[in-house]
């Protein structure tokens, strides 16, 4: 349980840093790092943050004061592959942000994909002290959950209570002030790879700042482009980013599953370099303004110059026609799907009553996806763009501003996890907590 203490004094950090009135959130990506500064209305009580349980309030309470991006260095499959190239990014990306906001910033709330997640559904059940359950009811019926052996090296990054039962009764989400005698509760855990957030810890305390909280960035991609009936009823979010493609299934307002596929954008760019023999500037060029998925019978026509500057003019003539470049690009498409559906199969999502598919991220913008997603997935499909948020830039509102469209939310109205509560003490043993309190001063 060593990971309680740390995500309990981020949490405590992080409201510190709301009740100063500004932090940054940061989305690690693969192709692109995203900073955007938040000021938060000194006049809204930040008490209540994180209260009700379960709770997801909307957007009100903070605005975009500055964004900036920068292409990603040193950051493969979502994970950092060089410290000193990430650092540098970071700072860059942080700078620009703040000089944008004219504010200084000490805060950052980051999230990332990779690590290899895990979901896990744990149930616990205790009988009720009184007659009234209390806190401390809820926090021994989370105490009482039988964890999993999640494995050597890997870390809970999430552990969200989706559901109470008090009695006969089932679908609470806030059992607090109830009368009842036995109270149950499913809580979904999610593990990752613990290198990957120490190296991400690691890697904002060089660029001399706290880091005040992580997150899935497929949880929060979720939080930002489902809209409210979607979380409720049940919908899938696939994020489609350069190097990863995040997938979240929510119900009843929560994430239930998390999965990662490591192909994103970046691999059908790498396919049209290799196909073409281009550099991935070029490939990126044409993936962007030519490419596409389904192939029609003008695209046999459409000649499209590929470009170049070797020097060698017959090289840097030759053109393609646009159904030669989607005959390059459907099929590493089409795997990723393949793989989306495999993830989806696992979680058991055909037996959802509500089977909604949202396509957002960077790579979800090539023509014609929708339409293919839908006949791989088997599943109504629609491309969703993340909520809007107070102060955001048109140029930040597509979907590849969907994680940091939704770190904002998560920063400002986090869910309540198991951490929020009093576990009782004797759960954990005192050496456990030392140990606990040493690693998180040693390592954030």
């Amino acid at each position: 349980m060593e990971f309680y203490q740390s995500q309990r004094a981020m949490r405590n950090m992080r409201k510190a840093a709301l009740q100063r009135g500004v932090v940054a959130v940061l989305d690690v990506g693969t192709s692109k790092i995203a900073c955007l500064v938040l000021r938060f209305d000194p006049t809204q009580q930040h008490a209540d943050i994180g209260d009700g349980v379960g709770s997801l309030a909307g957007q009100a309470g903070f605005r975009v004061i500055g964004v900036a991006t920068t292409r990603s260095r040193g950051v493969r499959f979502g994970e950092i592959d060089s410290m000193p190239e990430t650092e540098r990014a970071i700072r860059t990306v942080l700078q620009n942000a703040q000089k944008m906001a004219k504010v200084r910033v000490d805060h950052v709330i980051a999230c990332f994909s990779g690590a290899g997640p895990r979901s896990y559904g744990l149930t616990g059940e205790v009988e009720v002290t009184g007659d009234v359950v209390s806190e401390q009811d809820v926090g021994r019926v989370l105490a009482a959950c039988d964890v999993p052996d999640y494995g050597e090296g890997r870390e809970v990054l999430h552990a969200h209570p989706v559901n109470f039962a008090l009695d006969h009764r089932s679908g609470l989400t806030d059992p607090r002030g109830q009368i009842g005698a036995h109270l149950a509760t499913d809580v979904h855990m999610l593990t990752v790879e613990a290198a990957t957030i120490q190296n991400l810890a690691h890697c904002v305390n060089r660029c001399d700042l706290e880091l005040a909280g992580v997150a899935s960035s497929a949880y929060v991609t979720g939080i930002s482009c489902l809209v409210e009936d979607e979380q409720e009823l049940g919908a899938a979010c696939i994020d489609m980013g350069g190097g990863t493609t995040s997938l979240s299934i929510f119900m009843k307002k929560h994430m239930i599953y998390a999965d990662t596929v490591r192909m994103g954008g970046d691999h059908v760019t790498g396919d049209i370099s290799m196909a073409l023999k281009i550099p991935m500037s070029n490939a990126e060029r044409l993936k962007t303004f030519y490419g596409g998925v389904v192939a029609t019978g003008m695209d046999d026509r459409e000649r499209i110059e590929i470009g170049g500057e070797t020097g060698d003019y017959e090289h840097d003539r030759r053109t393609v026609t646009r159904a030669e470049l989607i005959g390059v690009m459907r099929p590493r498409v089409e795997e990723i799907l393949e793989e989306v559906r495999h993830c989806l199969d696992a979680a058991g999502f055909e037996h959802m009553p509500n089977q909604q598919i949202v396509l957002t991220g960077g790579a979800s913008q090539i023509p014609g996806l929708d339409g293919l997603a839908s006949r791989i997935l088997g599943q109504q499909v629609r491309l969703g763009r993340p909520l809007r948020v107070h102060g955001l830039p048109q140029a930040a509102t597509g979907p590849a501003f969907a994680s940091a469209v939704g770190m904002c939310l998560y920063a400002a109205h986090p869910q309540d996890e198991w951490w929020d509560f009093d576990l009782p003490a004797d759960r954990y043993p005192a050496r456990s907590l030392k140990r606990a309190v040493r690693w998180f001063r040693d390592n954030w």
